[in-house]
């Protein structure tokens, strides 16, 4: 347990100064709103008129956001073996084969069926 004390106090030292940076922006932030701080920010532009519920998104954006998330979360797997290469083995050598392989099928199925283009 006294191995995780300074975890805590590191994370209670975290939550705190996030906690009085909160508070203290309250207290001594600026107070006077007005029409053109309370609007979104459009770079100087007039902002344009949206339709009820902001408007629509494309399903590619969204494809696109998973199919980075996923390939980046796999390749993360390659890290604790380019650490461990030399303990692992062959075991791991091959392991790792298959998980770059199976990673490689996937990415090239995607790419062939046009996920990764942005039209």
């Amino acid at each position: 347990m006294n191995a995780y004390v300074p975890i805590l106090v590191l994370g209670a030292i975290a939550v705190g100064f996030a906690g009085f940076s909160v508070i203290m922006a309250l207290i001594v932030g600026p107070k006077r709103y007005n029409r053109a701080k309370l609007e979104a920010y459009e770079c100087g532009i007039e902002p344009a008129a949206q339709p009820m519920g902001f408007g629509r998104y494309p399903v590619k954006y969204y494809l696109t956001a998973m199919l980075f998330i996923i390939f980046d979360i796999e390749i993360v797997f390659l890290y604790p073996w380019a650490v461990h290469f030399d303990a692992l083995g062959f075991f791991g050598l091959f392991a790792m084969g298959l998980f770059i392989f199976n990673v490689s099928v996937a990415y090239a199925y995607e790419w062939r069926r046009g996920g990764l283009s942005w039209d």
